[in-house]
């Protein structure tokens, strides 16, 4: 059975009938009908001036504005704007007040919203980036042993009591739930975070993965969402895993290492940063060799966590024989069949390999990791490819 849809005018023309029959109280009808008193002698007063015309829907347009501009002054903006094309709302409501000085001009803003009405104003028109092929992306690694997975990522800023920001860089290794460095920075240079994984390095080893989210400086927008510093490991042989733009669950373990972490060392904070400090060193120890971890069997981390201290790497890259090799340059470019191509500031210093994919198509490569695909007949940079990280 289908419901038949009735229109306002027969709503308003029932009640109306109901009303002047005076069967029945107004304000029971009103009720009835879902309307309120006033809108109720609104409706019977309306019939009774106008019939049937007066229960019609109208305009809520006011009879009246003002302060609306005169018609007169908008034929002035049109003239005046195909006068002078280039200029803005601004220039335009100074060279009126010169023309009109005893006049009261509009303001820029109303002059600017009848140039959008009038489509006076040229949009600018935003170049979509040509796109280059999907590449699929396995789940993110599990780990089962020390070292293979860790995770790092920077705890929320806060001050301390005499007003200074720090912003604590986190590492944890993802099997043994170790702590392996709370070290608090001023501000998130890809730099300072450099200088602390090569101790960690020096120390506990190097890792297979490391896994951190898409904000800087571990992530950006370009090819393979590699910054300066991610570029750093992926040319030391770690692999770096991104976990799924809003998908914060995903390095849940580490943001609930987070929670406990501003629990207990923040609330209030330390007088200045040194003192900070070391209050999260003895927070860290007693993390790792203190708290016991349900995930862990009621153990601690450091009774599980095994580092692995290897020989220093270096962030050489080499390509196989017979592939293209090109070095880029300081402004992310490189030169290619005689015209400058732009890759990414955060593979300056690199070489990047180049392997044939089609006619006029060649593949980029930053060590293993694929960045896109030039193609001779273009005449701008890279067409990156897009990650899509299967389940």
């Amino acid at each position: 059975m289908t419901w038949k849809k009735i229109s306002g005018v027969v709503k308003r023309l029932r009640f109306v009938k109901l009303a002047l029959q005076d069967q029945q109280s107004l304000t029971q009808l009103s009720r009835r009908h879902g309307m309120s008193r006033k809108s109720a002698y609104k409706w019977l007063a309306r019939f009774e001036r106008e019939g049937l015309r007066g229960l019609q829907d109208r305009s809520c347009r006011p009879h009246r504005s003002p302060r609306q501009v005169a018609g007169e002054w908008v034929s002035r903006i049109r003239r005046m704007r195909r006068r002078y094309p280039t200029w803005g709302s601004r220039k335009l409501r100074a060279r009126l007040r010169r023309e009109y000085p005893r006049q009261g001009v509009p303001c820029a803003r109303t002059i600017g919203n009848w140039l959008s009405r009038l489509k006076l104003i040229r949009r600018p028109t935003q170049r979509r980036s040509t796109r280059g092929p999907a590449v699929k992306l396995g789940a993110l690694t599990v780990a089962r042993r020390s070292n293979q997975v860790w995770t790092v990522d920077f705890k929320g800023w806060f001050r301390t009591a005499d007003g200074q920001r720090v912003e604590p860089l986190t590492v944890r290794d993802g099997f043994s739930c170790y702590l392996l460095s709370v070290h608090l920075l001023s501000y998130q240079r890809w730099e300072r975070v450099r200088r602390v994984f090569m101790r960690l390095f020096r120390e506990q080893g190097y890792p297979t993965v490391i896994r951190m989210d898409n904000g800087s400086p571990f992530g950006s927008t370009g090819p393979a969402r590699l910054t300066k510093l991610s570029a750093w490991w992926t040319a030391m042989g770690i692999r770096v895993e991104f976990i799924t733009p809003g998908h914060p669950q995903e390095n849940g373990a580490h943001e609930q290492m987070h929670g406990v972490l501003k629990k207990e060392t923040t609330r209030p904070a330390s007088v200045h940063l040194r003192a900070q400090q070391r209050r999260l060193n003895r927070w860290r120890r007693i993390y790792n060799q203190i708290r016991p971890h349900e995930r862990l069997q009621d153990r601690t981390p450091a009774e599980v966590y095994r580092p692995k201290p290897a020989l220093a790497r270096s962030a050489k890259v080499t390509y196989r024989r017979g592939w293209v090799v090109r070095r880029v340059r300081s402004n992310g470019e490189i030169r290619w069949h005689g015209r400058k191509r732009f890759i990414g500031e955060a593979f300056v210093g690199y070489p990047l390999g180049l392997h044939p994919a089609g006619p006029g198509q060649w593949k980029i490569y930053f060590a293993n990791v694929l960045l896109g695909v030039l193609h001779e007949s273009d005449s701008g940079g890279l067409r990156p490819v897009q990650r899509i990280r299967v389940q």
